[in-house]
């Protein structure tokens, strides 16, 4: 069972950065494809970003196409989410968790498990 911690949220401009990271405490995410999603006050947690675990495939919601980077580093057992041109609607709470089950597609939250505590970024305007 993989164990996941994020880190990396806090509170920026609209226009600024962010680089989210998860680590994994306990298992091996180079097994996984991993995918982030975000959850913001009052409504469903929905897909951001996903990349496969052999060829480093990248899928990502239209919402943050062009502004948004997946990517893995195996050897450090991490995850990133590299977020660029940040905007006042990307606010939420972010948390990556290891694709699982293969019923859907890379968007389907239902197909990922063992989610982290998430990370909160806010974007003021």
């Amino acid at each position: 069972q993989v164990q996941l911690v994020e880190s990396g949220g806090g509170l920026v401009q609209a226009g600024g950065s962010l680089r989210l990271s998860c680590a994994a405490s306990r298992g091996t995410l180079s097994s996984y494809a991993m995918g982030w999603f975000r959850q913001a006050p009052g409504k469903e947690r929905e897909f951001v970003a996903a990349i496969s675990w052999s060829r480093g495939s990248t899928y990502y919601a239209d919402s943050v196409k062009g502004r948004f980077t997946i990517s893995r580093d195996n050897a450090k057992n991490t995850l990133y989410l590299q977020m660029n041109s940040l905007k006042p609607e990307d606010t939420a709470v972010y948390y990556c968790a290891p694709r699982v089950y293969y019923s859907g597609t890379y968007y389907s939250r239902s197909d990922y498990n063992y989610w982290g505590q998430g990370t909160q970024v806010t974007v003021s305007s």
